[in-house]
């Protein structure tokens, strides 16, 4: 009677250890682990910052604080041709030289032939300093060189004829455009431009 007690003690005991064995025994797969990545319409985000590129920083232009009638003074504008007055409204037109000096702070003046109607642009830029070596590598390409405008390399002068004529000058960190119809040639300019550069 003892004997059958002690194996049914044992057995007991072996079946309890089966169960617990079981109920240690993991259920399933464990699923998967939070992540910071999330898929929509394909794309997968992430909170991993993205680099942006640094913009090229620009430098500044300098404003160019003269009046038109310092630029050209009504004594110097009479001398060139007395039909000539300053233009009213006037406004550089879009995608012109001398928007571009609008733009960078410059003046930029109009005075107009009462009897011609034609009119007379000039514009004085001080550029940013790394703008400077493309605006005289354009103006080479475009325009011809008028040494009566300056001595080179204290000043660069070109000239490129159209319908109207078109000056350039380079006198050191300055740029000059001067726009007409009236400019033919490098020297229907030339006593405004001594003006101006005066």
């Amino acid at each position: 009677m003892q004997h059958y007690t002690a194996r049914t003690l044992a057995a007991l005991a072996i079946a309890a250890a089966a169960v617990t064995l079981v109920g240690c025994t993991p259920a399933g797969k464990p699923g998967p682990t939070p992540s910071t990545s999330a898929t929509a319409g394909g794309a997968t985000a992430s909170n991993t910052p993205v680099a942006t590129p640094t913009p090229t920083p620009t430098l500044p232009p300098t404003p160019v604080t003269l009046t038109c009638d310092q630029v050209v003074t009504p004594d110097q504008l009479y001398a060139y041709n007395p039909n000539y007055s300053t233009q009213p409204g006037y406004a550089p037109t879009s995608g012109s030289l001398e928007k571009q000096v609008a733009d960078w702070k410059g003046v930029t003046c109009a005075w107009q032939n009462q009897t011609s109607g034609d009119v007379v642009q000039i514009a004085i830029a001080h550029p940013p300093a790394d703008q400077l070596e493309g605006l005289k590598n354009a103006a080479i390409t475009a325009a011809q060189p008028v040494p009566t405008y300056g001595t080179p390399p204290q000043v660069e002068g070109y000239f490129k004829a159209g319908n109207a004529g078109q000056v350039q000058i380079f006198r050191g960190p300055f740029w000059i455009v001067a726009e007409s119809a009236a400019f033919y040639e490098p020297g229907d300019a030339a006593p405004l431009m001594q003006s101006v550069l005066g």
